[in-house]
């Protein structure tokens, strides 16, 4: 794949960045066919948050660029093979992962309408409807707005200067490879769907840890790259579904329990791997410290806030309290990784527990020091769950500039949780 020429040819007037449904994150999925079973008819306002306000958006992207390629993804619909390979293929060791009542839903799925206006130089982008519905505008959203972004920037470079670009690129990710490939245990994939140079760009990025790691890259987030390279579709679940079960809870004792609410309707559906905890939404060690015991016999911890060895010591000594054995464990880690974070939390943590790595913005869109200005280097942008029923939704993280939510709330959060005083870190991406 020439990655410069097919870039020069974005100029065509039509070149739709978002090719499918499943070009989306594997997690998804499995959250949606979890919300569709338990809390389908929730009304869920989902909303674009720029936490980089010194990239003006809505100065970069023309409006009616954007409209197009929105939508452009209300007209998908799932295909013929991608139902076949949803309903028919094995996800972490078991078949038919995807109930028939909601694959009937999803094939007949058509994403809900958006509203976008621009507010000074960012854009205010929303979703609003039934949950299971809007849930699924999250992914592609941010990857139309993140490939918009780039191909902005990309737009007055010739051919050749675009070619260099991308070769420099290449052997920036490909020397990141080969310090991973020195680490024979390794286990890593692909999370970088969501904030992703391109489309292309992440796809070239998994055949070549694929080709580099061989067996240590264990697979992709991204179903559609997934399904066309035979490769694992990689992910469990998100914070999405904690911050709306709480938003929805009636008193402070019913919004104590709603994370754990979350979980055991997660306990009903899923085992093995898919039992992975994500105990940060609202403080990691408070989390832990009130979890069920039954909690403890799930495979592991995903740590996606804070400093990240903090938070697995953390997770080893509370594996330890509830007389686990944290060797037999699983930690992932998944937060602003680069491989050389990669590489020391693996010499610190390894054989005390088992590790695995998601590495996302980082490996998919790291195009620092490469124009002028640094005008491609990633950029934090979400799209969160804002309001559930009518109610804000509030996270507090484990690094508070991650926090998101009316301030009364948060503080009325953070009493409810037992959260103290917390480190504040940057937020890379």
């Amino acid at each position: 794949m020439d990655i410069a020429t097919r870039v020069w040819n974005h100029k065509w007037k039509i070149d739709p960045i978002v090719r499918s449904l499943i070009d989306t994150d594997f997690y998804k999925l499995l959250m949606c066919q979890s919300v569709f079973r338990n809390r389908r008819d929730t009304q869920v306002t989902f909303s674009l948050i720029n936490r980089t306000q010194s990239v003006p958006l809505a100065k970069l992207i023309d409006e009616g660029e954007l409209r197009e390629q929105l939508d452009h993804i209300r007209s998908l619909s799932l295909s013929r093979g991608e139902s076949t390979w949803l309903r028919g293929n094995t996800f972490y060791g078991k078949r038919q992962m995807f109930r028939p009542d909601f694959m009937e839903w999803f094939e007949g799925l058509r994403l809900p309408a958006y509203h976008l206006e621009r507010v000074g130089d960012q854009y205010e982008l929303t979703f609003e409807g039934n949950w299971p519905e809007v849930m699924m505008w999250e992914i592609p959203a941010l990857a139309v707005l993140m490939e918009l972004r780039g191909r902005a920037v990309l737009h007055d470079m010739a051919r050749f200067e675009l070619q260099v670009l991308y070769a420099r690129a290449m052997t920036k990710l490909w020397e990141k490879v080969e310090r991973l490939r020195t680490v024979p245990e390794l286990r890593i994939a692909d999370f970088g769907t969501r904030r992703r140079h391109s489309f292309l760009w992440q796809d070239w990025c998994v055949q070549a840890m694929l080709e580099g790691l061989g067996p240590r890259f264990v697979g992709t987030s991204n179903c559609l790259i997934a399904k066309n390279r035979d490769l694992e579709a990689i992910g469990t679940n998100a914070h999405e579904l904690p911050m709306v079960y709480a938003a929805l809870a009636d008193g402070d004792a019913a919004l104590a329990r709603a994370p754990y609410d979350v979980l055991a309707d997660w306990h009903e559906e899923h085992e093995g791997n898919l039992r992975m905890i994500l105990p940060d939404t609202y403080g990691t060690e408070g989390f832990l410290k009130r979890a069920p015991d039954w909690l403890a016999g799930w495979t592991g911890i995903r740590i996606d806030s804070g400093d990240p060895a903090t938070g697995a010591e953390v997770a080893i000594r509370w594996w330890q309290e509830r007389g686990e054995d944290p060797r037999d464990k699983l930690i992932i880690f998944s937060d602003g990784l680069d491989e050389e974070k990669i590489l020391e939390l693996y010499a610190q943590f390894a054989g005390r527990v088992r590790i695995s790595f998601g590495w996302g913005t980082l490996l998919t869109n790291d195009f620092r020091g490469l124009t002028p200005g640094d005008r491609l280097a990633p950029f934090s942008l979400v799209c969160k769950a804002v309001s559930a029923d009518g109610r804000p939704t509030v996270k507090l993280s484990d690094n508070p500039n991650k926090a998101m939510g009316p301030a009364e709330e948060i503080e009325r959060y953070k009493r409810v949780f037992d959260v103290g005083q917390q480190d504040a870190m940057e937020v890379v991406v």
